[in-house]
């Protein structure tokens, strides 16, 4: 009864909101939506130093797991709030992506099945809609009153280096060439009240702007939004294509514009209903140590080194801002289960719009970050087609950043259950004609198997893990129950199961 009623809630509030034409989602609306499914809980006197993120980590590791709002935090205002956990359950994810919310996690990865590449081909419909006002406009300061110390900047690991202000995050860029919008989600470190470094590794879109920039007018115009709707965090977090803007993407899901205002420092297009944001400019001859800190392959990995330095001209925020904060590290970690579901569709439609036949499934497993192992289930066409299939995944722009692993498996393997792949790996694997190995692929700073000094290139495994097609005929059968015979069975003796 409690979970109809939750559901019934849900609805009314969906419906109310349907009745707004062109109602914009922010944040606060979304949280009013996670509470009205039963998954928001508030934490109240935590401390900023460890205790969030300590919190936050023994959450994630609840199955499933309730986002968490942190107020009355220890040496801040009441008001002044940090969100975790936004998308760690299948229902949250669902409701953030409008999608139906009562899905299990194969269910919704089922259900976006062919809509990345549907957001992909309208997005160029959705460009952001320019808006004269909007509520991150209501506290604007410069120069000396900027203070980002303003903020409950948590300390989450705890051989962190320091505060990390930026991790549920979107760093916004343009290219300086065309109109193109980057939304990247680059960890953020703060060193003082008004200086933050920006960790962009080479490779991504957040580069390729930063260089074009510096070349051309030795300076790079940044914004940076610290709180907003968690679908343009999602948005920052994956692998859109290159050229594709994530405001437009995200207009593509909501099925209308995102709203946005002009930075007053740079220009640059930052959400209306965004909870806080700082800009400046970056020059390549300001960088400062950042770092260690606690990364998605759960160590921590690349040290300390040197990042850019934002020296914030300005600063935004709503009253009683939210920040959203989304701190990798072992996984499960914030964001592990949302790019394992996310990454999963993508990686699927990108084998479909590369022509790989009878795709069955496809899962990025969450032990691996939702990157280092991936798992490709078809039904097996032609001789080649498994390692087709394979090379694809590892190397196609939504699987390409840091993968170790790719397993190819029948279609009567599951491929989000790593018993049945474990078992075809060792049943249907020959090591020494089934395993190939690439070389030079694209790997990270962060790569716990990386030694400094050295190039960030790193090696990936294909394994086919498929029933051998050139004599698949032959091959043994699996010893299992049938399904006629198991609905016999339960039909007669189901009362035992129960």
């Amino acid at each position: 009864m409690r979970i109809a009623t939750k559901q019934r809630r849900f609805c009314l509030m969906r419906k109310k909101r349907d009745t707004k034409k062109n109602t914009a989602r922010d944040l606060r609306s979304w949280l009013d939506q996670v509470e009205a499914l039963g998954e928001l809980q508030t934490v109240r006197g935590a401390h900023w130093n460890l205790e969030i993120g300590a919190i936050s980590q023994i959450n994630y590791r609840r199955r499933p797991n309730l986002a968490q709002l942190f107020d009355e935090i220890k040496d801040y205002p009441q008001g002044y709030r940090v969100l975790t956990a936004s998308m760690g359950s299948a229902r949250r994810m669902a409701m953030t992506f409008c999608l139906p919310i009562e899905l299990d996690s194969r269910a919704l990865v089922q259900e976006l099945q062919g809509k990345p590449l549907k957001w992909e081909n309208s997005a160029p419909q959705f460009p952001p809609q320019p808006v004269k006002e909007g509520p991150i406009l209501e506290n604007v300061f410069w120069g000396n009153d900027v203070d980002v110390l303003r903020f409950p900047a948590p300390i989450w690991h705890e051989k962190d280096g320091g505060r990390y202000i930026g991790t549920g995050c979107a760093v916004i860029t343009r290219d300086p060439d065309s109109q193109w919008v980057n939304l990247g989600a680059y960890r953020v470190m703060v060193l003082d009240n008004k200086r933050v470094t920006i960790n962009i590794e080479a490779g991504k879109h957040g580069r390729f702007h930063l260089e074009k920039w510096w070349s051309k007018e030795g300076r790079c115009p940044v914004a940076v939004c610290l709180g907003m709707d968690p679908l343009l965090f999602a948005m920052a977090a994956l692998e859109i294509p290159t050229g594709v803007g994530e405001y437009e993407y995200a207009g593509a899901i909501m099925g209308r514009p995102i709203d946005i205002v002009s930075a007053p420092a740079t220009g640059l297009p930052i959400p209306a209903g965004a909870e806080i944001v700082v800009e400046g400019w970056l020059y390549p001859d300001k960088q400062h140590k950042e770092g260690p800190f606690g990364e998605w392959t759960g160590y921590y990995s690349g040290g300390q080194r040197t990042a850019p330095v934002l020296e914030i001209e300005c600063l935004l925020h709503r009253h009683n801002p939210i920040l959203l904060g989304s701190p990798p590290g072992k996984p499960p970690s914030d964001y592990s289960y949302m790019r394992t579901v996310l990454k999963s569709a993508m990686i699927h439609d990108a084998l479909v719009k590369a022509g790989v036949a009878d795709v069955r499934g496809v899962w990025a497993h969450e032990c691996g970050g939702g990157r280092m192992l991936i798992v490709v289930a078809i039904k097996q066409r032609f001789c080649g087609h498994s390692r087709q299939a394979a090379a694809i995944a590892a190397q196609c722009q939504a699987a390409s950043y840091m993968n170790r692993f790719v397993i190819v498996v029948d279609e009567d393997i599951d491929p989000t259950n790593l018993e049945e792949v474990m078992w075809a790996l060792c049943t249907r694997t020959d090591p020494a004609t089934d395993i190939e190995i690439m070389k030079k692929a694209w790997g990270s700073k962060v790569d716990p198997m990386r030694r400094e000094p050295g190039p960030t290139y790193n090696s990936r495994a294909i394994i086919d893990a498929c029933r051998p097609f050139d004599w698949i005929e032959e091959f043994p059968q699996v010893a299992e129950l049938s399904c006629e015979l198991k609905e016999q069975i339960m039909k007669k003796w189901g009362h035992l199961f129960k």
